[in-house]
């Protein structure tokens, strides 16, 4: 079993593991999940999709319950799996660790049983996130077979007294025994075939197509990109020497050959005259470091800058603590553009960053984390060998104070009520005209294409696509909807489509993208199933969210359901200005009063408690151990 995809929503950019994560948008998620999880599975091997579900905090994520209206749970934070269990059949689900709306997701009836088992159809097995099981019956009874780690038989016998007892009925059981001999019987073939070599170089070489293909170009001014090969470059940062190429926590893998920047460099013909480190890579300033890198790249025609976020920023079990590059490397990047204006940015990290220094740098490459053959990719792009097509799966806002779900992130005690409802990501700052830097399915290549002859049928959109510029390049064409009712709130416009084209200069090509299930529904929590609004839709099809290139109206024939809403109780939902819903407001969304988000101090600590809650403590020495414990972290 390979334990991913994990394709969680990016619903805040500070949540500690979005580097895992595919994106903001869960119909883009859960198509990329799709066919990962087919290829995962084609090799004998079961994926499995995780964490299940509304997972989008790491601080104290054992615990946390997350309180989420249903409509926004399924369409937002559930259509990524619904997507991976119906389309890519994935054998295993992970539970995550969290609550949903009071119940922990592995005993959650509604979505184990109502939803994954009942309406989606899902036969294979749950396991626990590694320490996720709260109560082991529990967890049977919804249908969570799989709990880890070990616990050394402990709850074996819980589960043996529960059938004894009555608790639990030994059918169930043998229910859970059946999905586990499935996945037994369906995954050892992969292992009792003949052993085979596996080729490095050549699954290196896929790594480094994989990598080509997902860089990002954000900023290209004066087209100091693609780099002259007479051009004297100064190569400056920590991450060139010893690449950020992927996340930490359980995500850390051992790769087989990793590239290096500066051997790179050499053997793609680049005319290097020097290389300095210009500061610590956790942090720590040093002026003796910059001083140095200013003084190299004095004497250089461009510099080379690599910086981002370090492993011990994104990693599993902690939330970042703001969008910002660390400042010893912007102190950097302030005294390199003294001495030299001619300044290209290569960024790696795995989430969103503020970047209020975007003017200090001509060129700006988004590596991401691009895995073990990155650097030398990255390269190539910065040649020109590569002309870059990956676009952003993820909202850039120009400060973290303008993201929805900023007063609302994270829950620190007990609870985090996600307020902002469906209107994450793109479909908030769209929707709201909240100006950003960059938008989601922003990208720019050294080419430039055009879009022309739209057509639009009940089966989908035809379009096509021109590269109009002087070198071959790919561009992805993204197709968006947008319900012209206003009976209902919605966001403004909403992924359904995307498609990577390739284009020879000059060439055009007749693209179609096709519309399925989930082109035009919404979730009514009234009838309690998917509806379609009977209504025109805009049909739109561009470059980015925010770069419409062409637009057709059709109308759809509705299922004539009751409308969910009253919009005099929701004002907040249907003006769009979701970033400071009061409660009142939300628990009419969610149709309940919202639990206190506060530790009670009257309850003795138990199993899933933190040491946090140690400050409320009656006994003197806890108190005590937690002032401790918090200044010496501080420390």
């Amino acid at each position: 079993m390979l334990l991913g995809p994990g394709i969680n929503m990016k619903r805040n950019p500070l949540c500690g593991r979005n580097f895992e994560y595919f994106s903001e948008d869960p119909y883009h998620t859960g198509k990329l999940a799709a066919r990962y999880i087919k290829g995962i599975q084609s090799h004998g091997i079961s994926a499995c999709v995780k964490h299940f579900a509304a997972n989008n905090q790491e601080e104290r994520r054992m615990s946390i319950d997350t309180i989420v209206d249903e409509r926004t749970l399924r369409e937002i934070y559930l259509t990524a799996f619904e997507i991976a269990i119906k389309e890519g059949k994935t054998k295993t689900v992970m539970s995550s660790y969290n609550m949903v709306n009071g119940s922990y997701t592995n005993e959650n009836i509604h979505l184990m049983q109502e939803i994954l088992r009942d309406e989606w159809g899902f036969n294979g097995v749950v396991v626990t996130d590694w320490g996720g099981s709260n109560d082991r019956v529990a967890g049977l009874i919804a249908g969570n077979e799989l709990e880890m780690p070990t616990t050394a038989g402990e709850t074996n016998k819980e589960i043996i007294h529960s059938i004894k007892e009555g608790i639990i009925d030994e059918e169930v059981l043998d229910v859970c025994v059946d999905r586990l001999l499935d996945l037994h019987f369906t995954t050892k073939q992969a292992f009792e075939k003949e052993k085979k070599e596996i080729d490095q170089n050549k699954h290196h070489e896929m790594a480094q197509r994989v990598a080509e293909e997902s860089i990002v170009l954000l900023k290209n001014d004066d087209q100091i990109l693609p780099l002259k090969t007479d051009k004297k470059v100064a190569v400056i940062g920590d991450f060139a020497k010893e690449a950020r190429y992927q996340g930490a926590g359980s995500s850390v893998v051992n790769p087989t050959k990793l590239d290096n920047t500066l051997d790179c460099m050499n053997e793609l013909g680049f005319n290097v005259i020097g290389y300095e480190r210009g500061f610590e890579r956790y942090g720590k300033k040093s002026q003796k470091l910059i001083n140095q890198a200013s003084a190299l790249a004095k004497e250089a025609d461009v510099v080379l800058l690599y910086i981002g976020l370090d492993e011990a920023t994104e990693a599993e079990g902690l939330d970042r603590q703001n969008m910002k590059i660390p400042q010893n490397q912007l102190d950097l990047l302030h005294s390199l553009y003294e001495v030299n204006h001619n300044i290209v940015a290569v960024l790696s990290c795995g989430s969103a960053v503020e970047m209020p220094w975007i003017s200090k740098v001509k060129g700006l490459l988004h590596g991401y984390l691009s895995g073990q053959a990155g650097a030398k990719a990255i390269l190539r792009v910065i040649a020109g060998e590569v002309n870059p097509s990956g676009k952003l799966a993820e909202t850039y806002p120009l400060r973290y104070e303008d993201t929805p779900s900023y007063r609302h992130f994270p829950g620190k005690e007990v609870s985090v009520e996600y307020r902002e409802g469906p209107f994450i990501g793109y479909r908030y700052f769209d929707t709201a005209d909240v100006d950003v830097l960059f938008p989601f399915g922003f990208g720019l290549s050294f080419t430039t294409f055009e879009y022309d002859n739209i057509q639009v049928t009940k089966n989908g959109v035809t379009f096509s696509v021109t590269n109009t510029g002087s070198v071959a390049g790919k561009e992805i064409a993204q197709l968006y909807v947008s319900c012209q009712s206003e009976s209902i709130f919605r966001p403004s416009k909403e992924l359904k489509g995307f498609t990577k084209v390739h284009l020879k200069a000059g060439e055009t090509k007749t693209v179609t993208i096709s519309f399925d299930d989930k082109t035009f529904r919404y979730f009514n929590v009234k009838t309690n199933q998917w509806e379609i609004e009977e209504a025109d839709y805009s049909i739109m099809v561009g470059a980015s969210v925010a770069d419409i290139r062409l637009t057709a109206t059709m109308f759809v024939e509705g299922t004539n359901a009751p409308l969910p809403y009253k919009k005099e109780q929701l004002p907040s939902y249907y003006s769009r200005k979701v970033n400071h819903v009061p409660v009142e407001e939300f628990e009419q969304l969610i149709e309940r009063k919202v639990p206190t988000p506060h530790f009670d101090k009257t309850k003795p600590l138990g199993y899933n408690d933190t040491i946090a809650q140690c400050q409320y403590a009656k006994g003197a020495l806890a108190r005590m151990a937690f002032r401790l414990i918090s200044f010496t972290h501080r420390s």
